[in-house]
């Protein structure tokens, strides 16, 4: 078989799958070497430079392409080594790739923005606490005279026992 990019014999034989459709390349070792896939001291395969330059030949147009450029000056991680390993470099990283993180997140974790757990009974327990204390606002505004802002706690407090 011959290299993809010459007539030389190749002796590099790459397979990636991405998004179920198989794609081979056929390399010779000086155009491996050309594209730092082999180390010029060692034989081995460097796989997060062969990954970024499979990412870079899938890119084609704009949007997840331009984010695949993106490297992060803290600690010099590129965006195609982040989705070849699946994890960050430093915290840095999360502003530096926000634009491709958040579609990702939203995604997985179906919201950009981690809210945690509470427990059954604490969530109707803080309703309770936050409809009395709504109440003693209303009462207050009433007693002040401020009658838009105790019709406003009153919609309020009306919506949230509808609710439970």
């Amino acid at each position: 078989m011959k290299c993809q990019f010459c007539d030389n014999p190749a002796t590099v034989h790459l397979t990636d799958i991405i998004n179920k459709k198989k794609r081979e390349v056929h390399l010779c070792e000086a155009c491996a070497k050309a594209n730092d896939l082999i180390p010029e001291a060692q034989q081995e395969l460097n796989v997060p430079a062969l990954l970024q330059f499979l990412v870079g030949q899938t890119k084609g147009g704009k949007g997840k392409g331009e984010s695949a450029d993106l490297a992060c000056p803290h600690c010099g991680m590129k965006y195609a080594q982040f989705r070849a390993q699946g994890r960050l470099g430093c915290p840095a990283d999360y502003e530096i790739f926000r634009a491709a993180l958040e579609p990702l997140l939203e995604r997985i974790h179906r919201s950009v923005r981690h809210e945690g757990k509470t427990p059954r009974g604490f969530q109707a327990k803080r309703q309770e606490l936050d409809l009395a204390e709504l109440q003693e606002q209303l009462k207050a505004a009433i007693h002040d005279e401020k009658y838009e802002e105790a019709a406003r706690l009153r919609d309020l407090i009306r919506s949230l026992r509808t609710v439970e």
